[in-house]
């Protein structure tokens, strides 16, 4: 995500399907003008730096959810917010223009306008350390506090790269020979990586996720076989297709809400059901917002009949809505039983690719949208096979995995 107002890039990584539009702002009929960030208030920010752990209310390993709740909580600070990447949890936080934002270090105070983060403000701030690297392609010199997971990266103008040399660089420059010093454009936060270098281009991706607490319920895999049920493999649940709302309650707990379906808009598909073509289903939906899924209950029988599985990829009318439903999907066919984390290739989870042999040829994709003012991002494309159908969006990536009986 990138919050103009407050200059921050907090990064996942790896997930592809991201988008640049505007989030949790009001609609354009709604704002006489747009905002600047660039006004009285810049500068004004000061927020705590927190190395290995986070900056002011974004801590690392948080899910995307709790960081849109922080921005959300504070539009006079975070007005214009991008997404950026996106992952299942925070990785990487970097601070890509620190003139606009002021840190705050113990009691020290560094970056914005007034507190330059010069070369010589950084060393006599945080101490110390190994020389750093100097990418020649990027000009950009970064200077690694590994320890405290932590990295600056310094412009180097082109009449000084003489100095350095690709790779390790000898000598730490704290000046440069007209006596000026080089002033911070980047700065990375990390909790750990793969060889303990974290910054400025590549290096970016070496940050890896923190661990989740032991016992986390988050990114719990939850094991769908077709046609049969669901199975939570840290709860232990298991929540078959005709279970009653009493069973529900029991397993998962006080849904988050409830909300009645008027019309089943897919039975006119339906040569054989003889209903009419109007009438009103009486289904009723449990959501569990924080698992990333929707049951529905049949009106008639109050049994359930459909699970709804959400991937909350950026670029879906529901995004951040719900939390990702961490799900691995079997065929009812397949044989033996499946751990968590021992997912077979021929799986579908959240980050399978959409290609039409997906499980067979299912011929052509009915076309769902919202209507363009509540879905900017345009029409989904629906794949029915037998006990399973699939919304994928126009990058090729699953919205939605809809788990029935035929």
């Amino acid at each position: 995500m990138q919050a103009q107002r407050s200059p921050a890039m907090v990064g996942g990584g790896g997930a592809a399907g991201a988008c640049a539009a505007p989030v949790g702002m009001p609609s354009p009929a709604t704002v006489p003008m747009r905002r600047r960030c660039e006004g009285t208030a810049m500068g004004a920010i000061t927020i705590d730096l927190r190395p290995g752990l986070g900056v002011g209310p974004f801590t690392l390993g948080m899910p995307i959810s709790n960081a849109f709740a922080q921005i959300e909580h504070q539009p006079n600070i975070y007005d214009v917010v991008h997404v950026k990447y996106f992952d299942e949890r925070l990785r990487l936080i970097e601070i890509y223009d620190v003139k606009r934002l002021q840190l705050r270090y113990a009691t020290s105070l560094i970056g914005g306008p007034a507190t330059l983060a010069t070369f010589a403000a950084v060393y006599a701030l945080f101490g110390p350390t190994f020389p750093g690297i100097y990418d020649k392609e990027r000009g950009i010199y970064t200077l690694f506090y590994p320890v405290c997971r932590l990295s600056f990266g310094f412009p180097i103008p082109s009449q000084y790269t003489n100095l350095f040399t690709n790779g390790e660089v000898a000598d730490l420059h704290l000046e440069f020979p007209d006596g000026t010093t080089p002033v911070t454009c980047r700065v990375s936060i990390y909790d750990n990586s793969t060889d303990s270098k974290v910054g400025v281009g590549s290096l970016m991706d070496k940050a890896v996720v923190p661990a989740l607490p032991a016992g986390s319920l988050y990114m719990e895999e939850v094991h769908a076989k077709l046609g049969e049920e669901l199975w939570f493999t840290i709860g232990g649940q298991r929540i078959p297709f005709g279970a009653s709302p009493q069973d529900i309650w029991t397993d998962l707990g006080r849904p988050c809400g409830i909300h009645q379906k008027q019309v089943d808009q897919m039975i006119i598909h339906s040569a054989s059901d003889p209903r009419h073509r109007t009438t009103l289903c009486g289904d009723h939906f449990y959501n569990y917002f924080s698992c990333g899924i929707d049951i529905l209950f049949d009106g008639q029988t109050h049994k359930i009949k459909k699970f709804v599985l959400h991937t909350n990829f950026p670029g879906h009318s529901d995004f951040n809505s719900y939390k990702k439903c961490n799900f691995v999907i079997y065929d009812a066919e397949a044989e033996g039983t499946y751990q968590p984390g021992n997912v077979s290739k021929n799986c579908i989870t959240p980050h399978t690719k959409w290609t039409k042999e997906i499980l067979g040829d299912c011929g052509r994709a009915a076309i769902q949208t919202q209507g363009s003012m509540n879905n900017p991002f345009g029409s989904t494309f629906v794949y029915g096979y037998q006990d399973i159908a699939f919304e994928v969006m126009k990058n090729g990536y699953i919205a939605t995995v809809t788990l029935f009986q035929s």
